[in-house]
């Protein structure tokens, strides 16, 4: 297991839906054991008994069509989500960009969420601030980053968000779309500095819908369809049945 940095040991993940009550708050009142069991079996199955693991310093892709639950792998293995049956192992420091703006404070400056958003992925103020010319350097921010982020453009905190995890050395980078946001100059930027975390072992997991932006970055690819894994192999052999596929 010491080159496992991640492992999902038969994951099922379930989300109840709460809001709804078959007949109302009259069948609630009158019929309360028919209500409470009619509410408890109401939920969606967001991924169904699924088993992989990604060595330390692979770059794994994970494919699929909108609501697979390619989003919901890469929340669990942030810890921001929990799994309904099932065992997930990570070792590393999980650095994730999952959503835009996620973890930033609007009315602190883009400096200030710089401190915050490294804080809250496990560095110390000294490590953060040691970093901290750099991180707005690769940003391209300029005179903005000492400016509350509440007036950011989607841009702009894709920008800052990356900036952030591409220098704070990350040991585990989950990345869920992002790097579809932002002018051409700064994507290549970005995958630019991807492939530099590849060669230096640094563990990737990318979500996308670009099969160029998949060929791209990962070594092999997960393609996920209703809920559960349809394959896993080298990036080529799944990105030609998912083409042949589509």
């Amino acid at each position: 297991m010491n080159d496992i940095a991640i492992s999902f040991q038969n994951v099922t993940k379930i989300y109840p839906l709460y809001h709804h009550i078959t007949g109302g708050i009259k069948s609630l009142l009158f019929h309360p054991v028919k209500a409470v069991k009619s509410l408890k079996s109401s939920h969606f199955l967001a991924l169904k008994d699924i088993s992989f693991e990604v060595k330390k310093g692979e770059a794994l892709g994970i494919m699929g069509k909108n609501g697979a639950g390619k989003s919901t792998i890469l929340g669990l293995i942030a810890g921001v989500l929990k799994p309904t049956k099932g065992k997930i192992i990570v070792n590393g420091r999980i650095s994730p960009l999952l959503e835009l703006g996620a973890g930033f404070h609007p009315e602190l400056t883009g400096r200030e969420n710089i401190i915050l958003k490294g804080v809250l992925i496990g560095l110390t103020r000294n490590e953060i601030l040691k970093k901290m010319e750099d991180i707005i350097d690769f940003s391209e921010l300029g005179d903005f980053i000492d400016q509350p982020v509440r007036i950011y453009s989607s841009g702009m905190l894709a920008r800052l968000g990356f900036s952030i995890i591409a220098n704070l050395n990350p040991e585990i980078l989950l990345i869920d779309e992002i790097l579809a946001v932002g002018d051409e100059t700064f994507q290549k930027k970005c995958f630019n500095r991807m492939l530099s975390f590849k060669k230096n072992g640094i563990t990737i997991l990318f979500v996308s819908h670009s099969i160029e932006n998949i060929r791209f970055i990962c070594d092999r690819v997960i393609w996920l369809e209703n809920q559960n894994i349809k394959a896993i192999d080298i990036t080529e052999t799944i990105v030609s049945k998912y083409i042949g596929n589509m």
